[in-house]
Formats: C-alpha cells, sequence, structure tokens
C-alpha cells in the first residue's frame, strides 16, 4: 500500500469561509460548523455557517456582475478563453480537489480520481458552446415587409443547490452553462461536503472569471431556501431528493424562477438469459454499489429473467463479497463510507426493514463495525433476494449499496413493472438481441437507459428524468438552453 497523502494546502486548520464578489468572508452570524471525514468520524475543517443574510449579499453581488460589471461585457470569445483557463488550472489541481473530496465525502481515492476527465471534458465541451449561442431569422407572414428574428439571452442570476455525493463534479456540473451563456451564479453546496466547491472559487477566480460570477454559501438548509425563494434569483439548479425538490418548486414559485430539477431514482436495471452474464455480474452490481450506491441513477431494482435468476444473483453476491470496503485513502479500496452517520442510519434502517420484510441478504447486510472501520460510516454491500416489487426496499430510494434482486418472465412483464414507480431517471438493459435493447428501451419511462453498460456518463449526452426524478436537462446543448431567455424581435421594413 502507498503512503497516506498528505493534507492539501487548502485544509490549513484555518475556518473555510463563504466566498462572496471574489472574496472569503466569514458567515454574517459568525457560526461555524463542522465538516466530518466519513472514514473517521473526525472534524476535517470548520466551515462557516451561512444563511439568509448572507444569501443576500451573494445575490446582490451576482446581480450587480450579470447588470453591470466587467461580467456583462465578456463577449462569448471572452467566457470562452476563461472557461479554458479554468480547464487548465482544474487539470492541474484535480489531485487536490480529488483528495478534498475523499477526505470530505468518503469516495475512494480510486474513484475520485478518476472524475478527472469529466472534470476537464464538461469545461472544455462547454467553453465550445459558449461560442455556439444564437438565435433564428424566422420567415413571418403577416402583411408587409417584416423581418422576425430571436435573440437568445442570459437568464440571469442563478441559484444552484447541490447534493453531497459528488462536491467538484457537481459544482463543475452547475457552473458550466452559466459561464457559457453570460450567467453568474450562487452555489450551496452540500453542508457534508462543502470543501471542494470553495476551493473551485478561488480556481475560478485565478482563471479570470470576474468578482461575483461565481459565489459560494455554504451552510444549512436556511440557506438553501433563502436562496430558493430569493425574489433576487432568476433560475433555481437543484440536484437532491425529491422530497427537498417538492419544496424548492413551492420556495421558488414567488417569482416563477425557471427551474430544472435533477431528483431521486430507484432505478430498474433489467438482465435478459440472452445477456453476456460475464460482463453483465460485475455490470449490475457496480450499477449500485459504485460510490457506496450514493448515486440517484444507481440500479437498485435488478430484474433478472427468470431461467438464469439464480444463477445470476449467486454470482452478482459473489462479486460484492469481493469488493474490498475500507480506508479511502488506501488506493485499493473500492467502497468507502457513507457520508454522514444520518446516512448511516438510513441505510441501516432500510437494512433492518428488508430483513423484517422477509427479505434474504445473500451478502452484506449490516454495518461493518470491525478494527479501523469501528469509527466509520460503513456499509457492506448488500444484495437482497426474495424481494417482491411492494417492498420499500424495492420501492424507495435509500441512496446505499444496497440491492433488490427479481425475477421477470418476459420484455412486457420487465418494462410494466420497471415502469411501476413514482421515479424515472435511469435504467438499464442487457441482452444480445438489439431488437430487444431498442423495444426495452422505448418502452421504459427513464431519462437514461443504458444497455449493456451502466452508468456511463458523456459531457454531450444530456441527463435528466421522468415523473419525480424530476425535469429539465444537464449536458449537452439541451443544458445550455436551459440558462437562456428567447426574445423574438419583430421589424417592419420601410
Amino acid at each position: 500500500m502507498s503512503a497516506t497523502p498528505a493534507l492539501p494546502a487548502f485544509l490549513n486548520g484555518q475556518p473555510k469561509l463563504l466566498f462572496i464578489d471574489g472574496k472569503t468572508v466569514a458567515a454574517q452570524s459568525g457560526k461555524l460548523f463542522d465538516s466530518i471525514n466519513p472514514a473517521t468520524g473526525e472534524r476535517l475543517a470548520q466551515v462557516a455557517e451561512g444563511g439568509s443574510v448572507d444569501v443576500d449579499l451573494a445575490a446582490a453581488a451576482a446581480r450587480r456582475a450579470f447588470e453591470s460589471g466587467p461580467w456583462s461585457r465578456f463577449k462569448p470569445f471572452d467566457r470562452q478563453q476563461v472557461m479554458l483557463k479554468l480547464a487548465d488550472l482544474v487539470e492541474k489541481h484535480y489531485d487536490e480537489l480529488a483528495l478534498i473530496d475523499t477526505l470530505d465525502m468518503g469516495g475512494p481515492l480510486s474513484r475520485t480520481m478518476l472524475g478527472r476527465r469529466r472534470a476537464i471534458g464538461l469545461l472544455r465541451y462547454y467553453a465550445g458552446l459558449a461560442t455556439s449561442v444564437q438565435g433564428d431569422t424566422i420567415p413571418n407572414s403577416a402583411p408587409g415587409d417584416i423581418f422576425s428574428y430571436t435573440l437568445k439571452e442570459a437568464v440571469g442570476v442563478v441559484g444552484a443547490i447541490n447534493p453531497w455525493n459528488g462536491p467538484i463534479g457537481l459544482a463543475i456540473w452547475k457552473l458550466c452553462p452559466v459561464l457559457a451563456t453570460g450567467c453568474t451564479l450562487v452555489l450551496k453546496p452540500a453542508e457534508q461536503a462543502p470543501l471542494s466547491p470553495l476551493r473551485l472559487a478561488e480556481l475560478a477566480l485565478e482563471a479570470g472569471v470576474p468578482p461575483g460570477v461565481f459565489n459560494v454559501v455554504t451552510g444549512f438548509g436556511e440557506a438553501g431556501a433563502a436562496l430558493a425563494a430569493h425574489p433576487g434569483v432568476d433560475k433555481i439548479a437543484f440536484t437532491g431528493s425529491t422530497e427537498v425538490g417538492q419544496k424548492i418548486v413551492r420556495a421558488a414559485a414567488g417569482n416563477l424562477k425557471r427551474m430544472s430539477m435533477e431528483l431521486g431514482g430507484k432505478s430498474a436495471n433489467i438482465v435478459f438469459t440472452d445477456a453476456d452474464l460475464d460482463a453483465a455480474v460485475p455490470g449490475a452490481a457496480m450499477a449500485v454499489f459504485q460510490n457506496s450506491g450514493q448515486i440517484c441513477s444507481a440500479g437498485t431494482r435488478l430484474y433478472v429473467q427468470r431461467p438464469v435468476y439464480d444463477e445470476f444473483v449467486e454470482k452478482v453476491a459473489a462479486f460484492a463479497k469481493t469488493l474490498r470496503v475500507g480506508d479511502p485513502l488506501d488506493p485499493e479500496t473500492q467502497l468507502g463510507p457513507v457520508v454522514s452517520a444520518e446516512q448511516l442510519e438510513r441505510v441501516t434502517g432500510y437494512l433492518a426493514l428488508g430483513h423484517a420484510q422477509g427479505a434474504k441478504a445473500l451478502a452484506g447486510g449490516e454495518r461493518l463495525t470491525q478494527g479501523a472501520l469501528a469509527k466509520g460510516f460503513f456499509v457492506a454491500p448488500t444484495v437482497f433476494a426474495g424481494v417482491n416489487d411492494d417492498m420499500r426496499i424495492a420501492r424507495e430510494e435509500i441512496f446505499g449499496p444496497v440491492l433488490s434482486a427479481l425475477p421477470f418472465d418476459d420484455a412486457d412483464d420487465a418494462v410494466r413493472r420497471a415502469n411501476d414507480n413514482p421515479y424515472g431517471l435511469g435504467a438499464g438493459v442487457w441482452s444480445k438481441n438489439v431488437s430487444t435493447v431498442h423495444r426495452v428501451a422505448r418502452g421504459l419511462r427513464s431519462g437514461t437507459v443504458w444497455a449493456n453498460c451502466y452508468q456511463v456518463m458523456d459531457p454531450a449526452i444530456p441527463f435528466g428524468g421522468y415523473k419525480m426524478s424530476g425535469f429539465g436537462r444537464e449536458s449537452g446543448v439541451e443544458h445550455v438552453q436551459e440558462y437562456l431567455q428567447t426574445k423574438a424581435v419583430i421589424l417592419k421594413l420601410d
């Protein structure tokens, strides 16, 4: 095993403050809270606890930058150059950013380091889109000589609220369309993992993003609620649970903000008898166990065609038992802890519920407390068999390393049962039959369908949900459109 990495210079023992108008500032209340390392249960850093007054200050800074600051005069080329410079800085400092995330939310360093390509790719992809925002000329059938065209204009001040399961990647994902379109941003990261977004704000300033364009207010629900309801915020972009998303929709009604919501999931992963089962076993396992199950589109409902159900599920359970759970700083670790004591209680509560309702744990099914894991928030990767569609472990989002395996008869049965759920974020299909793949993909009420793979992401491919999994799309050209207004201009010529 290699030596434990040294703490990043950013974690210098000093409190981490808010980032508003290009400066680090204390919360107006003076309050601090602890950010906890979930692998040890110990304090990693103290962080400013922002509240509604701090949101007011950040929103005012973002408004000034949007309407009258240097950012308002940046041309598309200028925004593109800044984004490319930021991409270079993120690439230069990515080891530091990945280490901060590992310490702050428990993702194994072997996984957080793999986010390098995506983080840099997002910034460079959206930098390309910055110079391609354009309207249309439209023939007009009104009497007379009429010239009509549309303008695409930045929405304005954006409030973004992120969860804790991928701090640096999610912060970049929210920032990219803001910079590409000329909007400004107030970001409220999750209180469980607020550190890497603060470091990203420093890098953005170094890249030439003007003060006030990118602001970060750390804190708890008060700050998020104030941002959602703020009359000076023109759009909310939220990623998180459906329950919190519903509260944000209600709070944002005051000024009818534009909104995009990427919410929860209980994704179905469907394996047919003719699939490449050797590839599907690790694919189905890591569809849920990756990031200790803390991914909204995790394939937590595994539907396996009945003739191969017993054999396949036993192999998935055997694979789960080989996964190395432990210190996320160890490069050989594959699964780290869940993010917090609260999340640990939630996940273990569902484990107890599964046992109580008669499901059989073929692997895992408990918290891990042996040796060095005792003080952390570790859960064994769990495979439940003997599950039916009505069990809560098969219907509700757990957000932990818990897989429910269910048999199905044919494609129609699989699609019907996969759709019989309030969520519709992701889904998977494993089959060598192209007709089966296309027919099932067409029938699934899900924003993304992966075929013979799972969780493959690309900056150019739109991502988002159906039903209670939200609305709007992130990534791709469609993401940029979420941050633009369309203005029609109709000119009568002499």
